[in-house]
């Protein structure tokens, strides 16, 4: 059974949703993440009457049958254990089942939860659906006590039901995606963990339950490696198809858009160059790899509202961990892995692996730091944009501003084993702050994270400016403490 860990924000959105009489809503995300786990998590707390179907790829005759069964059970389930010779009829189509289905709803007489989970499957295999729904919807389902939940993980046509000239297009009235668990959730799955250990898993798994539910606690991490992501078959090697099975149409260019990326190409003229095309041919894709949420892009923190959406400063980055590990570190040594020389493969992850960690999963949670800050107003100002900030001279870990009040935040994460010496905050405020400072008017205030903490030098360097200077036992100790109290 699948492990049911935290998700109290997405639980109180859609608890949100039971305030109307009636709505239709899509949930949304990638295999894995645990949709299923929560929405049935969600009806078994709410106790309301609940309606689970999950859509298979079938014929339309076979998909209208197993939805049937599924309402049969539902509303007739106490007679059909008792009596075989209670069966649902055959319905011609999707209308004269929706209206069934609205009966049965009448003739339950309380609020109902209705789940039609992969329901992309089900409009893949009838593309009808979508428009008797929305008939049956207008005419006499919007008018019962239903939450309708249309639930799927080929987040692309999902995100294309609610889109104008759809069928479905003003009936959907609510989209709530889910996304990957934060790091502090790491501890639930691998309790017996040190926090390095639970940080090293997460830089390569994210905060996908069911990936997290694979690696067991009483091996190490790079135990847990070797045994689960270094097999010839299985789970692990196949995932990255399986995931991205829904880019079937040109999945070659979709594919190494993805490869360019996770090997640091991060701006489109890169991305393209690493393909031999020209920026305004990949444009297309970056856009869709967005929309499915496989891709994202970050912006400099500096930059104005009116700036963020045309600028050219933007970075693409791989939004999922697993995929930015496999690219970077499996899928190039595939060969050798298929040789069995994974003692070989091991330490060739093994000398960037510290590099890996610092530069991505370190700054992510000391930037997750600041908003838990800026959220329980403990930070000098109240940003208005939290990130990074970079441009052709500096290069700035985390970053949060107000322009308005015209404050400015700067930090440096460093993940080495060593400590931060005094060098590291005078290069940060001599040296980098000119570089990004937007005016001479501006206050900047500063903070510095570490892992290995400060010397005592660097901390006099650190209470002259008035900074902040945080060990990475307190950025875990605040997070999970937060993700706790949620």
């Amino acid at each position: 059974m699948a492990k049911f860990v935290g998700r109290n924000t997405e639980l109180r959105e859609l608890d949100y949703l039971l305030e109307e009489r009636s709505v239709m809503a899509v949930v949304y995300g990638r295999r894995r993440i645990g949709k299923t786990t929560l929405l049935l998590e969600w009806m078994q707390r709410n106790h309301r009457a609940g309606f689970y179907w999950m859509a298979k790829s079938a014929t339309p005759e076979i998909l209208r049958h197993n939805f049937a069964a599924a309402l049969w059970q539902w509303a007739y389930g106490d007679e059909l254990a008792a009596s075989t010779e209670i069966e649902p009829p055959f319905f011609q189509d999707w209308g004269q089942l929706f209206r069934e289905w609205a009966r049965l709803i009448d003739q339950r007489n309380q609020p109902v939860i209705a789940i039609l989970d992969e329901f992309a499957f089900a409009v893949e295999s009838d593309r009808s659906l979508p428009s008797f729904l929305q008939e049956a919807w207008d005419h006499y389902l919007k008018d019962k006590p239903l939450t309708l939940i249309l639930a799927g993980s080929h987040i692309g046509m999902m995100i294309d039901l609610a889109q104008y000239k759809q069928p479905l297009y003003g009936r959907i009235t609510a989209r709530l995606p889910i996304d990957p668990l934060p790091y502090a959730s790491i501890q639930d799955f691998l309790p017996n963990y040190l926090a390095s250990e639970r940080l090293a898993t997460y830089s390569i798994l994210g905060g996908v339950p069911a990936y997290l539910e694979r690696f067991k606690d009483d091996r190490s991490t790079v135990e847990n490696i070797r045994e689960q992501l270094f097999r010839r078959i299985g789970f692990f090697r196949s995932e990255p198809d399986q995931l991205l099975g829904e880019l079937a149409r040109d999945s070659g260019r979709y594919l190494s858009i993805l490869r360019a990326i996770a090997e640091g190409k991060h701006i489109t003229s890169d991305i393209a160059g690493a393909l031999r095309l020209h920026s305004g041919d990949i444009t297309p894709y970056l856009k869709r790899l967005r929309d499915m949420h496989f891709v994202g892009r970050k912006l400099p923190v500096s930059l104005a509202d009116d700036q963020r959406e045309h600028s050219a400063r933007g970075r693409y980055f791989l939004r999922d961990a697993y995929l930015r590990f496999y690219y970077r570190f499996v899928e190039r040594n595939a060969d050798r892995i298929e040789q069995g020389l994974t003692e070989l493969v091991w330490q060739r992850i093994n000398e960037q692996l510290r590099a890996y960690i610092g530069m991505g999963a370190f700054e992510e949670i000391c930037r997750d730091w600041v908003r838990l800050q800026a959220q329980k107003n403990a930070l000098p100002f109240m940003p208005e944009s939290i990130g990074s900030e970079w441009n052709s001279a500096a290069q700035i870990d985390v970053a949060a501003i107000n322009h308005r009040e015209k404050q400015l935040l700067l930090g440096e994460c460093k993940w080495s084993a060593d400590r931060v010496r005094r060098n590291v905050i005078t290069e940060l405020v001599y040296d980098k702050t000119p570089k990004v400072k937007p005016a001479h008017d501006w206050t900047i205030h500063y903070v510095w994270f570490a892992r290995a903490g400060f010397t005592p030098d660097a901390l006099d360097e650190i209470r002259q400016h008035n900074g902040l200077a945080v060990s990475f036992e307190q950025v875990d100790d605040d997070l999970r403490q937060a993700f706790v109290a949620d």
